[in-house]
């Protein structure tokens, strides 16, 4: 038996993905819509379709990680990322993404949408991804904290957060808010009568 412990080796695969569409049929604005935590990505289009219109394309990627909700069988869902090779994960989907948005996304002003864990990649996207999005929403999750004012730059922030939010609570989505906007980022805060969840009447509000 060797001594010696084992050797990580790292190996580019290329693998298909999917994403779905709605609208944009003369595009002059787009979405990205990240799912979060065990959702899909068609599922979760339809809880923004009432947004998707001719001018307005709707895109939604899927976590690259699929695996079953329940006892491994029946319902299967969508991760964006785990504790484990954390880094390499992060890279990763940010290199996804913008495959995404070189097949499917036209050049008009773009916002991106995260949702749950779905905010993180989200923030962590729209800070690299060129040319930068215009706005940024970040719904039922907080800015990961190594993403500064700096890095947001120009970005409008738009938090949406339920009053039984329990993930991001709204006393910690209030916080960032205004530590951003000392900062001189435009941040706005949405607060619905909810918890951990997409409500129509507040996607429309998002417009």
């Amino acid at each position: 038996m060797s001594d010696s412990p084992p050797r990580e080796h790292r190996i580019s695969v290329a693998r298909s993905a999917r994403a779905f569409t709605q609208g944009g049929e003369a595009a002059s604005e787009a979405w990205v819509l990240l799912h979060g935590y065990g959702q899909l990505a068609s599922r979760f289009l339809g809880a923004f379709e009432s947004l998707a219109a001719p001018s307005r394309l709707l895109v939604a990627p899927e976590g690259l990680s699929r695996f079953y909700l329940e006892a491994g069988t029946g319902r299967a869902g969508a991760s964006w990322m785990t504790k484990e090779d954390r880094g390499g994960e992060i890279d990763d989907y940010l290199g996804y993404l913008n495959q995404v948005r070189a097949a499917l996304v036209p050049p008009v002003p773009l916002t991106v949408l995260g949702f749950s864990q779905g905010v993180a990649t989200a923030s962590r996207w729209a800070v690299v991804t060129s040319p930068a999005p215009v706005r940024l929403v970040c719904w039922g999750g907080l800015v990961p904290e190594e993403i500064s004012a700096a890095h947001l730059g120009q970005i409008r922030l738009t938090c949406v957060v339920g009053e039984q939010e329990e993930w991001a609570p709204v006393s910690a989505v209030e916080a960032q808010a205004r530590v951003f906007r000392a900062a001189g980022v435009s941040v706005e805060v949405l607060r619905f009568d909810g918890g951990h969840e997409i409500r129509p009447e507040v996607v429309a509000r998002l417009v």
